[in-house]
C-alpha cells in the first residue's frame, strides 16, 4: 500500500450529548460532503453503538497540511460551513472535541 507523500488525516473526537445524536448526524452529514467539496477525502463519521454512547468519531484526509490549512481558512467564511457550525452551536449537540493529525504507515 502506497500513501502520497505528505498526506495527512485527522482524527477527530467528539463528546457529544447523547440525547441530541440526530442533530449530530445531520452536523456530520453536512461535513462530509463539505470536506469533499473542498478537496479532502472524508472517510466518514462514526456514531455511538455498544460501551460509550456520548463519543463519536470523525476521519478525513487531505493531500498536505498546507491543503488542510487552506480549507481551514475558506471553511471560515463558506455559507454552508457556517451553517454547519451554527447547527452545532445552536443544538449544543457537541460538548467537546479532540483533533488529531495523523500520517499513513508507509509499508513500501
Amino acid at each position: 500500500m502506497q500513501h502520497h507523500v505528505g498526506v495527512i488525516t485527522i482524527h477527530l473526537k467528539y463528546e457529544i450529548d447523547a440525547d441530541k445524536l440526530e442533530d449530530f448526524a445531520e452536523y456530520g452529514r453536512r461535513w462530509v460532503g463539505l470536506v469533499n467539496r473542498f478537496g479532502g477525502t472524508h472517510h466518514g463519521y462514526f456514531l455511538p453503538s455498544e460501551g460509550d454512547s456520548d463519543i463519536a468519531y470523525a476521519l478525513f484526509s487531505f493531500p498536505s497540511l498546507a491543503a488542510y490549512e487552506q480549507y481551514r481558512t475558506d471553511s471560515m467564511t463558506d455559507p454552508e460551513c457556517q451553517d454547519a457550525f451554527e447547527l452545532a452551536r445552536s443544538t449544543r449537540c457537541i460538548k467537546r472535541y479532540e483533533r488529531r493529525f495523523l500520517r499513513p504507515l508507509d509499508v513500501t
